[in-house]
């Protein structure tokens, strides 16, 4: 989940706060219970719960977007309706949101991904009304997956399909990752062993780094490799699953 945070005047409408945000290291005082939401097509409406560890009262916007970290809610285009898009939360309170697809034509044979975005504000202290006054607040980001009916086979076996090769570029050797399969594949660690030799890539910041789409190839730096790497590098890797559970795989690189 990615977390930013905004600063801004006083608004009049919550939308205003979207004008101006930067990412920081910051911890949203409302929880969302998921890492990540599956839609199956077929249902009516998914259910998302909130809920708020803040000693004062919040106010709380949920939108969905195609993949524009810096959309808002009036420029946002994703075939979703979001119910209630605003709301106000009172302390150690518990809010459910639903949403539901508003039926616009999406891919048959793969997964789509768009993501759910909750901004917090939080209330302001006695005696902060002010104009100039900066108030801040908490924008949430994860991932939604659209998941239509009837694709060949589970998104359990997607990691073990996914086909690795090391390939020299003008800036050194990189790992490639492809994705044959029709499910979005995330990973938490990346780990690429050849003899005599180990490299280790952390997840990025950004979740769309960690992620190879449905028939998508993502490049893995490896800055200390040797030229060669031999036919005997594998590459152990951890993805996220459904719920955001750590899953384990290993697999044979094969030369670029």
């Amino acid at each position: 989940m990615t977390v930013h945070m905004h600063t801004t005047a006083l608004p009049h409408r919550l939308a205003l706060l979207l004008v101006l945000f930067a990412s920081v290291t910051a911890q949203a005082s409302v929880v969302i219970d998921s890492t990540r939401i599956v839609y199956p097509q077929n249902d009516k409406e998914v259910t998302l719960r909130l809920e708020s560890k803040n000693h004062t009262p919040v106010l709380i916007q949920a939108w969905l977007d195609s993949g524009d970290e810096h959309s808002t809610p009036d420029q946002a285009i994703a075939p979703f309706v979001v119910t209630p898009p605003i709301a106000r939360m009172e302390p150690d309170k518990q809010q459910v949101l639903r949403l539901a697809y508003t039926g616009e034509a999406l891919p048959s044979n793969r997964e789509s991904l768009f993501w759910f975005n909750l901004l917090e504000v939080p209330s302001q202290s006695p005696g902060a009304q002010r104009a100039d006054q900066l108030q801040f607040a908490f924008r949430s980001r994860i991932k939604v997956f659209f998941r239509p009916p009837n694709l060949p086979y589970g998104v359990e076996a997607a990691p073990d399909k996914l086909q690795w090769c090391h390939v020299p570029t003008a800036q050194g050797l990189v790992l490639e990752v492809f994705n044959p399969t029709p499910y979005h594949v995330t990973f938490e660690r990346v780990e690429m062993h050849a003899p005599g030799q180990r490299h280790v890539r952390e997840p990025a910041a950004s979740g769309a780094e960690n992620m190879v789409t449905p028939g998508g190839r993502r490049r893995f730096t490896l800055p200390d490799a040797k030229t060669s790497l031999g036919a005997a590098a594998t590459v152990e890797f951890q993805t996220l699953d459904d719920v955001g559970m750590k899953n384990r795989h290993r697999a044979n690189v094969c030369p670029g």
